[in-house]
């Protein structure tokens, strides 16, 4: 809403008010607030979630030190949501179709994980929203991501073709550009399905080819591909980072991390200058996306002022549902939904862990009679609470591990 408001002082000649066009100044604006928000807010929050008297409800899974969190307030992932929504609505484009699909996507995850925490806390429910009813609404998300991003008119990706002849009015309109040998090439802007495929030199698969090698005929219903996956994507995170959320600060953390990287890319694919000469997909709008990604990364920190261990508060299912939802979206939004392998690792190592566990009880239970384990506890974080490991020092190893999968899925923008 600001940046209406000082656009408008702008035009209207007011010194100074010209820093709101820049998204560099107006992210920085965004950490900011969303951190102001999340420290000195959050504690009222958490006064308030206490005077309601709600408690976390803990089983006893034999790991030192779980006992004493009972009774802990939770429901905290409302002060991430509310750090991450109020600096975007304040500082980023509201009209930007990248920011108005990361809005209803944080709300939508962020009031399925409050259901959950609802049930689990009012109705005195541990088992919470059914597991069936969580998927549904992550498929339902996945549903309308994937169908904006496919057909939306607003979404789409600038690329060079190359033009031999010099066009008068290509030229008078800044769209024929040279490269170093002097061949001409336009610039060309179009809906695509193409994403970023990390450590290939040429780095762009499109989607459209899971059809093309069967009929050209088809590739009008790649959405039928497109859309799946999607799906997919935003389960598959928002579930890892709800198995992360298990002892203090891990989830947050690690989010923020992620968050930071990006920023990064979203910075770099919505700039013409850099994606040019980075050679990188450029995706015209998308660097509003830096603005939210920002207040989402000032969010996560400034929530661990109270999540930190020892922990004042737990974000539930309401925040971390939401925070791995927003990573999916934002990946998906500047076509870097293959690189989360990579980036999230801790998020994709927490699920793989469980589904490893799972799958090898039953395999060993139904073969040998008896149901054996891979890890001492699933996730993976509980197998090292069970080696006798302190939670504070298993979350501060699991985010060097989180920011050198940072850095390197970042140099993967020259690394091919």
């Amino acid at each position: 809403m600001l940046y209406y408001l000082f656009e408008y002082l702008n035009e209207s000649g007011m010194p100074g008010a010209g820093l709101f066009q820049y998204i560099s100044f107006r992210a920085a604006m965004a950490i900011m607030v969303s951190l102001l928000i999340s420290m000195v807010f959050g504690g009222r929050i958490i006064e308030m979630i206490r005077a309601k008297q709600v408690g976390e409800s803990v089983r006893d899974l034999g790991l030192e030190g779980q006992m004493q969190k009972a009774g802990t307030p939770t429901m905290g992932g409302l002060i991430i949501l509310a750090s991450i929504l109020i600096p975007t609505l304040l500082f980023a484009k509201l009209d930007n179709i990248y920011v108005l699909l990361l809005l209803g996507s944080t709300i939508w995850l962020g009031a399925i994980g409050f259901v959950d925490d609802y049930i689990k806390v009012f109705k005195k429910n541990k088992e919470g929203l059914s597991g069936k009813f969580k998927v549904v609404g992550q498929i339902g998300i996945g549903i309308i991501v994937g169908s904006v991003l496919y057909f939306n008119e607003d979404v789409t990706v600038r690329t060079k073709v190359a033009n031999g002849a010099t066009n008068v009015a290509q030229v008078e309109a800044g769209n024929l550009v040279k490269d170093d040998q002097g061949t001409s090439f336009v610039w060309e802007e179009a809906q695509s399905t193409k994403t970023t495929i990390p450590f290939v030199k040429n780095n762009e698969f499109d989607y459209k080819w899971f059809l093309s090698w069967i009929s050209k005929d088809l590739l009008p219903y790649t959405w039928l591909i497109y859309i799946p996956i999607v799906i997919l994507v935003i389960t598959a995170m928002s579930n890892g980072a709800n198995m992360t959320d298990g002892i203090d600060g891990l989830a947050a953390g690690t989010s923020a991390i992620i968050g930071v990287a990006i920023a990064v890319f979203a910075f770099v694919s919505g700039n013409q200058f850099f994606a040019d000469y980075l050679n990188v997909m450029y995706i015209p709008d998308s660097g509003e996306i830096v603005i939210f990604s920002a207040a989402f990364v000032g969010a996560s920190v400034g929530f661990l002022w109270y999540n930190s261990y020892p922990a004042q508060v737990f974000m539930g299912d309401t925040g971390s549902l939401a925070l791995g939802g927003i990573i999916a979206v934002m990946s998906l939004s500047i076509r870097k939904e293959l690189i989360l392998p990579l980036l999230a690792g801790v998020f994709l190592a927490e699920n793989l862990s469980v589904m490893l566990q799972v799958g090898y009880f039953k395999y060993t239970k139904k073969k040998f009679g008896e149901g054996k384990r891979i890890f001492l506890m699933a996730p993976l974080h509980h197998h090292f609470q069970k080696k006798g490991i302190h939670e504070s020092k298993i979350v501060s190893r699991f985010w060097i591990v989180g920011i050198m999968l940072m850095v390197l899925s970042i140099v993967t923008l020259k690394i091919r």
